[in-house]
């Protein structure tokens, strides 16, 4: 089971980086622009893009009214956000930062680690809260510690979709403790733009149906090879049919002559050199033939061997030898170094002895 478990989670691990490359690649081909909504202490909020930030521009103050942005030029707001990426810079006294100390194994299931540490570390729950964490920093031996930021979704949510409503295309919201990097607590996208979620369940999606369609293949494949099995022994046993009635029929209407007679004999009957030969190679060591009698197509053994039941097997094994069967008990004298069997078997017509 545990086994399972870390396979599952290795499998997670990869369905998690390959969506984040995805969502790059589709991001690096994007026009999108990069708007900075810095968070006032007066409640207002300034608006600055990045081209505005390295040339000087002026930038625009906006306030949330109604759930919608207010400032003095309404359109510059609009054609600044429209299909851009904002990021919402909040106040750092509105967010809440705690560290959080941990093994360094368990930077492998981080989510889930600080999703269920929320509840602890501050006073909202996971659903309630927008959380971040920053990277990895080392904390003495096997272990690391994380700076966790959380505010209160409620806080946030209003911002983020009056920033949608204006055009934004993404918002992301960022908490900045002291002296360290930003911390991103929220990602929110538009309906209908490209995340990171609906590219994960995509590829869940993609594996699965390659899982069907591979096994559907297979199983075709295998059905295609026991048809085509089956087809070839058919046509075996018939060309054998078929030589055996060439063979037979080869007098005709005509009376048979002595010798169309012992050519037909020769054919349906196996010669006793052919029986020896087959028998040395399907009868084990330990066994020794005292007498073989062949009666037309019928073949009896007595002798001796270790293990009488093994032999009816093997000869029912052989493709020359069918219906073998002890015609006698089978006995052990006091002198006899095994057991004296009585086995008879009936020859196949048409004999073939392996190499």
């Amino acid at each position: 089971m545990t086994g399972y478990a870390e396979l599952a989670a290795y499998f997670s691990r990869w369905i998690d980086t390959t969506a984040q490359s995805l969502l790059t690649v589709f991001a690096a081909f994007g026009t999108r622009k990069t708007v900075q909504v810095i968070e006032e202490k007066a409640g207002s909020f300034v608006l600055q893009a990045e081209r505005d930030a390295r040339s000087g521009l002026p930038f625009e103050r906006v306030q949330i009214v109604d759930g919608k942005l207010a400032g003095a030029h309404p359109d510059r707001i609009v054609a600044m956000l429209n299909g851009s990426r904002a990021e919402l810079k909040l106040q750092p006294a509105r967010v809440l930062f705690r560290p959080l100390e941990l093994p360094r194994r368990a930077t492998e299931f981080l989510v889930g680690v600080v999703r269920a540490q929320i509840d602890r570390l501050t006073p909202w729950t996971a659903n309630d809260a927008a959380f971040g964490w920053s990277a990895p920093a080392e904390a003495g031996a096997d272990r690391v510690v994380v700076t966790v930021a959380a505010t209160a979704r409620a806080m946030v949510q209003p911002v983020v979709d009056a920033l949608i409503a204006a055009g934004a295309e993404a918002v992301a919201v960022i908490a900045t403790p002291p002296d360290a990097a930003p911390i991103t607590v929220l990602e929110h996208r538009a309906a209908g733009s490209l995340d990171l979620a609906r590219i994960r369940r995509g590829l869940v999606a993609v594996l699965i149906v390659t899982g069907l369609l591979a096994g559907v293949s297979l199983s075709v494949a295998g059905l295609a090879g026991l048809k085509l099995a089956s087809e070839q022994e058919d046509l075996t046993r018939r060309i054998n049919e078929r030589r055996l009635a060439i063979r037979a029929g080869r007098e005709g209407g005509a009376p048979p002559t002595p010798l169309r007679a012992l050519e037909r004999r020769k054919y349906q009957n196996p010669s006793s050199v052919m029986v020896l030969e087959a028998l040395s190679q399907i009868l084990p060591d330990h066994t020794y033939v005292t007498e073989l009698r062949i009666e037309g197509d019928k073949l009896r053994l007595i002798g001796i061997t270790r293990d009488a039941p093994s032999l009816i097997r093997l000869i029912e094994q052989s493709p020359n030898f069918t219906r073998a069967t002890f015609f006698a008990p089978t006995t052990k004298g006091p002198s006899d170094p095994g057991e004296r069997f009585h086995i008879e078997a009936q020859i196949e017509p048409v004999f073939t002895v392996g190499s």
